[in-house]
């Protein structure tokens, strides 16, 4: 694993034509600093609250999708992967109006892109950690192309747009990826690893030191996998939202939404 080598790019209400360039080439870009300490620490309270509610609720889906459950360090029932979460969370919601991320969609140009709160999984919060009862530690390579296939969609561009909430240098496991591999053809885009099953290092593959704040961005065609933490308990729990900008028709989804035909197959996947 190599490190990428990413400028000291702040995000504006408008994308460079050095930010544009880059990402054009690699397929992920980091702005740092996205959001201050304070507010990751709002958000994070905003998350936990969410958390309290939906398991207190006993709440396993949102609009269709499954929640993805496990423990902590200190064996406590949490949610490891959320939904949709701006939907049921004003704070959250009103994170998302930040004119910031209207920039954004020119990295889909010519297409026309969308901040997909209410489509895809709308708001995902991704909290890996790695104990013993821990579901969620790791995930293996994959491109997000495979979710147009199962709706029987046309594969279009779509961003997945990331804002880290812990420090996450890259020796403590996190994002890989395989640069430039979002303009890869067809036969290479579906069958180049075994999805989700492959957690292989690849010789080719990069990863990014973050930190609490910052904010990635990667194409969903390229191929990316979250590498597993070397440690365990609070030390490797590394927590992400992550909301996708989309190209396409646009596919509501509301609380009579059926689970998608392939998270029934993630489902079955031993991360």
């Amino acid at each position: 694993m190599v490190k990428l080598e990413c400028p000291d790019f702040r995000l504006g209400e408008k994308l460079t034509p050095e930010q544009l360039s880059f990402f054009d080439k690699n397929g992920v870009i980091v702005f740092r600093n996205f959001i201050t300490k304070n507010t990751v620490e709002d958000l994070l309270k905003e998350i936990n609250y969410l958390q309290k509610t939906w398991i207190a609720e006993g709440r396993e889906k949102v609009n269709g999708t499954p929640l993805k459950f496990g423990k902590d360090e200190n064996g406590n029932k949490i949610i490891q992967r959320f939904c949709f979460s701006s939907m049921y969370n004003q704070v959250l919601h009103e994170f998302l109006q930040d004119p910031r991320f209207q920039a954004l969609p020119e990295l889909v140009v010519p297409y026309e892109g969308r901040i997909g709160e209410n489509e895809k999984d709308g708001l995902v919060i991704n909290q890996y950690i790695k104990t013993p009862d821990s579901s969620f530690s790791q995930m293996g390579w994959h491109t997000d192309a495979p979710r147009d296939i199962f709706l029987g969609q046309k594969i279009m561009p779509m961003l997945n747009v990331g804002i880290h909430l812990d420090d996450c240098p890259a020796e403590n496991g996190g994002l890989r990826f395989l640069t430039g591999t979002h303009k890869q053809g067809i036969l290479k885009l579906l069958f180049a690893k075994k999805y989700f099953v492959d957690n292989n290092p690849d010789p080719q593959e990069t990863g990014l030191d973050i930190q609490a704040g910052d904010l990635t961005i990667h194409d969903g065609r390229l191929w990316h996998r979250v590498q597993q933490s070397p440690y365990t308990g609070l030390k490797s729990r590394r927590r992400v939202m992550y909301i996708p900008i989309i190209t396409g028709k646009s596919i509501l989804k509301n609380e009579n939404s059926k689970t998608p035909f392939y998270h029934h197959f993630i489902s079955r996947v031993k991360f």
